[in-house]
């Protein structure tokens, strides 16, 4: 199921935002070349909160204990444990788009 959750211009360029998408809290970013990322917003360590972490194009980085995820895949970098869901996501006409699986 594809839906559109808002705007890409609600999200600044090297930034995230949280959104409420069927009781799930997705952050989604906008990168520097202006593509977006979408993962659970929420940190399975201790509930942190993914949109206020910092990114690259590769990975967001948990701002309470900094776990470190890939983006791409949802998996921790450094081997621990720990995951996040992924989202396929894109901008179609100034809207984002999330697919749901």
């Amino acid at each position: 199921m594809t839906i559109d959750i808002g705007l890409v211009d609600e999200i600044p360029v090297g930034e995230g935002r949280t959104f409420a998408v069927d009781g799930t809290q997705i952050a989604v970013f906008r990168l520097r070349d202006g593509s977006l990322r979408a993962v659970d917003a929420v940190c399975p360590h201790r509930g942190g909160p993914l949109a206020d972490g910092l990114t690259d194009d590769c990975v967001v980085v948990c701002p309470l204990h900094g776990h470190t995820f890939d983006m791409s895949t949802g998996a921790e970098v450094s081997g621990a444990e720990l995951s996040v869901r992924r989202y396929p996501v894109e901008a179609a006409d100034g809207t984002i788009r999330l697919t749901l699986p």
